[in-house]
């Protein structure tokens, strides 16, 4: 049926953004996934969330626009494309691998859009983009052309954080913390009159770039070593003993040695001071020559050996172990080097004040997730380094001349291009006409930063009118783990650009996790396949699922959860056939309502005013709670019971026609961004043909109304449900069946006289001949 039913969607267009509508535009940034391999069920948790808000807007009256991305332009492709075809970017010529990098990527997109589509994502299809195709890089190099003009980007040699296994600069958003066992190794000094002063140093192996020995000021214990000088141990080079406040008295010993580069306060300390960089470790993690005999070696084999070497030379007075949180790189989770390479970035780290207020602009959902965000961007250290030194993705459009080292910009009509196969046009003002071309390449968020400006056609000729429509986007939907990466980076790149902050609202989703809370990784072998879920118990049931926890908030997956996905839909399904047999066309609205039926639409209304309002703050997960709790509860196990026996008769059979019809239209609605699939085929089957409208998912939402129905059909009906339950309860104990016959029954209930204007229901339901009721302080049935 979902197979179906989603032919029928992409058949009908029935998704498509509508430019020339007069309606409100609502527009969506989604996360474009990385091309990095296979999908899993968290990913599935989180584009689901997103998806609930685009049909329910949709449903509300807005003209939705939802595109669709891949970013596949970067490092994950690259690295998905070697593990998978078993080579390294190094051994091919670059043309070669940027070729086999796009194969790679439009191959797993297809599996990729397979997935989301079997997922029924109602995503504009036609609006698809990718971050490596022509018309992104050409835009993505033009933002970085005008970051260039207004002053923005620059290139320098400086200490960069590095990873070794990737070869390649990182930016600081690209870090993760992870726990190490490590020690902490007090490492011998000799003074210049023959004493020792102890240093707690966790990497041994820098000691060749040791530059300085730092003591605190106000440090009274060691204030006497400042201005002498310290013989660094097995390197025999004599460094100075300075003052500085970062240094931590507590720490270690309160001494510590400045190397070039350990740590970002070694970079703080080089940056501030006129050192010269002694480099020991190399852009593939080996030692370099500096390192004396230790050259060649591997980081960590470097390391045992120098602590066996200071050990044996008596310089090592004891070693301490302890857990070590090191920053590794979130791609690979390699511990990070600092190098001193040359790179490109952009200044940004002066407007952070700018950053905050455009973070208080938008509205956040869940309201807390903005202090990730603020806390971010008040601990940004770094400009953002935005060359790699990779083969696949967007190159830089600069060249630099041969003769006098200019850099030579492209034009702007020249874009896309590609420096290593494209020229300038012109010469150089020095005029030569030979030129270096860059061979690095931006930085994938450089480019998936500006998803509002592609979407929107920013810098197109031609699409002035799209980006008036569509800009700023309304939503911005990610989970909470890339708020640093893409969030705040879009914010930076569009106030760089636009002056304006990108997307008004923003959805911050929690991750699925597998059974035991872990997230899920190839590495721990605990991913769940979301076509696998889906073959084996249906798109809508793995949507309830992720439907079943409040925006922002990690979900444990189980499948007793998805299940109960299916039971939802089972009896979605029953529900249909059952009024089906009653039907033979739309029923009539009645004069006159039972005041069961006046119950019921009561009770309705309240839980279509609790949706829209949970909707409308993206609270999916209560809308759902609402709808649910209402249709298993009061619908199908009080009021279906309650109006059985007028179907069967004439007896107000058209009221209670009326109110099944259009109770159950209206709960089909509030589940229908959830469970897409089951309430569509219901819809065809049971209500197209008198409705009109060619899809439940273009049919309005249901209206409520702010004023309320009168308190004693609430009260009644409330009361006939208390009746029913103590007469069922009654009936159990009785081995009776429930649609067993009886004669007479006395009800003695604190709310007797409230059930007294709904007597006749409560007995035909219960099927009893007579029913007597009576006030009492407690429940008690008696047959007569």
């Amino acid at each position: 049926m979902e197979e179906k039913t989603a032919k029928f969607w992409e058949d009908e267009s029935l998704y498509r953004f509508a430019p020339n509508s007069n309606k409100p535009v609502y527009s969506i940034d989604t996360p474009p996934p990385t091309i990095s391999g296979n999908l899993h069920i968290g990913h599935a948790f989180s584009y689901s969330q997103t998806e609930f808000i685009a049909r329910y807007k949709r449903m509300v009256g807005f003209n939705v626009f939802y595109p669709f991305g891949y970013d596949n332009n970067g490092l994950p492709t690259e690295m998905l494309t070697e593990e998978k075809l078993g080579i390294k970017a190094r051994d091919l010529p670059r043309h070669e691998f940027v070729k086999k990098c796009l194969e790679t990527s439009k191959e797993v997109e297809a599996q990729y859009e397979q997935v989301f589509k079997r997922m029924g994502l109602s995503c504009d299809w036609t609006q698809t983009y990718r971050t490596i195709e022509p018309r992104v890089q050409r835009l993505s190099q033009f933002s970085f052309l005008n970051l260039h003009k207004k002053g923005r980007v620059y290139r320098k040699l400086a200490p960069t954080i590095w990873c070794p296994k990737c070869g390649t600069a990182i930016s600081q958003t690209e870090l993760e913390d992870r726990e190490k066992q490590a020690a902490f190794n007090y490492v011998l000094f000799e003074l210049g009159d023959g004493k020792k002063i102890e240093i707690a140093t966790t990497r041994p192996e820098l000691l060749s770039s040791c530059l300085a020995v730092f003591v605190h000021p106000g440090d009274k214990k060691h204030s006497a070593l400042i201005g002498k000088k310290a013989k660094v141990p097995l390197f025999g080079m004599r460094v100075p003993i300075l003052a500085d406040e970062r240094v931590d008295p507590e720490k270690g010993t309160g001494i510590v040695m400045f190397c070039t580069f350990g740590d970002l306060t070694d970079v703080e300390w080089f940056n501030a001071r006129d050192f010269k960089a002694i480099i020991s470790v190399d852009e593939n993690g080996k030692m370099t020559e500096a390192a004396g005999k230790y050259s060649g070696l591997g980081i960590e084999e470097a390391r045992e050996k120098i602590t066996a070497d200071l050990k044996e030379a008596g310089l090592l007075s004891r070693q301490e172990p302890l857990i070590h949180t090191l920053n590794v790189h979130e791609r690979c989770g390699t511990p990070i080097e600092f190098l001193l390479t040359e790179q490109w970035f952009i200044k940004y780290l002066d407007l952070k004040k700018e950053y905050l207020k455009a973070g208080k602009e938008m509205k956040w959902y869940p309201e807390h997730m903005r202090v990730r965000y603020d806390n971010w961007v008040n601990g940004l250290q770094w400009d953002w380094c935005i060359s790699r030194q990779r083969y696949f993705g967007i190159p830089f459009p600069v060249w630099c001349c041969r003769k006098c080292g200019r850099e030579i910009l492209a034009e702007e009509g020249q874009l896309p291009v590609d420096p290593l196969k494209d020229k300038p046009r012109g010469k150089c003002e020095c005029g030569c006409s030979e030129f270096r071309p860059e061979k690095d390449v931006l930085d994938t968020w450089a480019t998936s930063s500006l998803t509002p400006l592609i979407n929107a056609g920013w810098s197109e000729k031609g699409r002035e009118k799209r980006f008036k429509q569509l800009y700023p986007m309304t939503l911005r939907a990610n989970a909470h783990d890339i708020i640093t990466f893409w969030d705040f980076h879009t914010v930076a790149m569009d106030l760089f650009h636009t002056d304006m902050v990108p997307f008004r609202e923003i959805m911050i989703s929690g991750h699925g996790l597998d059974r035991n809370g872990k997230k899920m990784s190839k590495s721990r072998g605990n991913v769940v396949k979301p076509l696998e879920v889906m073959d084996k118990y249906s798109a809508d049931a793995l949507r309830w699922w992720a439907a079943g926890v409040k925006l922002g908030e990690d979900l444990n997956y189980r499948e007793e959860d998805i299940r109960a996905g299916i039971r939802m839909c089972t009896k979605l399904w029953n529900v249909a056939r059952f009024l089906s047999m009653h039907l033979s066309g739309k029923p009539k609205k009645p004069k006159k309502h039972n005041i069961l039926d006046r119950w019921i639409l009561a009770e309705l209304n309240a839980v279509v005013e609790k949706s829209t309002e949970a909707f409308d703050s993206y609270e999916y997960s209560k809308a759902k709670s609402a709808a649910e709790g209402f249709f298993w509860n009061s619908f199908c196990d009080n009021y279906m019971e309650m109006v059985k026996y007028r179907l069967y008769g004439n007896e107000e059979k058209q009221a209670a026609l009326w109110t099944l019809y259009t109770a159950f239209l209206s709960q089909l609605k509030l589940f229908a961004p959830v469970i897409p699939f089951i309430t569509e085929e219901i819809y065809q089957k049971l209500f197209r043909a008198f409705e009109g409208k060619k899809s439940i998912h273009l049919e309005e939402w249901p209206a409520f109304s702010k004023k309320p129905e009168s308190g004693q059909a609430l009260e009644a009906g409330r009361a006939a449900v208390a009746a029913i339950s103590e007469l069922r309860k009654w009936k159990k104990e009785k081995n009776l069946p429930l649609g067993a016959e009886v004669g007479g029954i006395l009800l003695e209930h604190p709310e007797a006289e409230k059930m007294t204007l709904v007597r006749r229901e409560i007995a035909k339901t219960m099927r009893a001949k007579e029913l007597k009721l009576k006030k009492a302080e407690s429940a008690k049935v008696t047959e007569m």
